[in-house]
């Protein structure tokens, strides 16, 4: 043993413990602040890039959902306006057979008539304000309902627009037809009835479109979980192991902040070789 007031060996090899036990101190409590064991590229540089894939990943698949989310409301718009027509067209018919009586007076005729205006230009009305988000997928020249399926957009759900406007081939119905003859009216029932079966077809397409929609958004809410979960087994810390890390990490700075201070009180026993 040296016995020496310029080196004290035994204080720096003290201080590089307590170094690293505050460096671990400094550690563990940033897991316990942060929640993560990986917070940066510094604690472990593989699993943060892995992390950060995966949450990119996490924020395509947002986007996705937010695009299913409209495409949603849009095809429930859509339905909502295809039900009311084939509802109206209901109502046409019984106006239209009704005025098929040859035995009607004039005045009947004309009441018939008028509602029968009234009901087909509700139509127009219906499809015409069919639109949520600038998208119309029921009236004339309408836009096709288009969802995004998937984190990078390269898949797609796509809905066809569905033409439900007086006189635009689903709804053959025109405003040409009338009922102000007992002939017209018989026409306008022929009209009628194909515009119920080709608007129920379109129902039939927006209604299956709804439910793949549907499917596709709860799945890609799976996946984003399974993901989310991926990450936090890369990334979460484990808060009981990061306590019980914390308290003997503490027990450990007091012992050597202890030891320290005893080491550093050896040079003393230098002066007694000189009494």
């Amino acid at each position: 043993m040296t016995f020496s007031v310029n080196t004290n060996a035994s204080a720096l090899s003290a201080l590089q413990n307590l170094n690293k036990t505050a460096s671990g101190l400094e550690r563990v409590q940033t897991q316990i602040n942060t929640g993560l064991k990986v917070a940066s590229s510094k604690d472990n540089a593989a699993v943060f890039a892995i992390a950060q894939s995966l949450r990119a990943d996490v924020a395509g698949f947002r986007a996705a959902t937010a695009s299913l989310d409209r495409a949603l409301s849009t095809v429930d718009v859509a339905i909502a306006a295809g039900e009311a027509v084939s509802d109206l067209l209901i109502e046409l018919k019984e106006k239209a057979v009704a005025a098929k009586d040859s035995g009607l007076d004039t005045a009947s005729r004309n009441s018939l008539h008028n509602d029968f205006a009234q009901l087909r230009s509700q139509i127009t009305s219906i499809v015409d304000n069919a639109e949520f988000n600038g998208t119309n997928a029921v009236s004339s020249g309408g836009s096709a309902i288009v969802a995004i399926t998937n984190d990078d957009a390269s898949n797609k759900i796509s809905i066809g627009a569905q033409n439900l406007s007086v006189g635009g081939g689903i709804v053959t119905l025109s405003a040409a037809n009338t009922i102000s003859t007992a002939a017209g009216a018989s026409a306008s029932v022929i009209a009628i009835e194909s515009s119920i079966a080709n608007v129920n077809d379109s129902l039939s397409e927006l209604g299956a479109g709804a439910r793949r929609l549907e499917l596709q958004r709860s799945f890609v809410a799976k996946l984003m979980d399974t993901v989310e979960v991926g990450i936090g087994n890369l990334v979460d810390a484990d808060m009981a192991k990061a306590s019980a890390t914390l308290q003997s990490l503490q027990v450990k700075q007091q012992l050597g902040l202890q030891a320290l201070g005893i080491a550093n009180q050896a040079p003393q026993a230098v002066t007694s070789l000189f009494q």
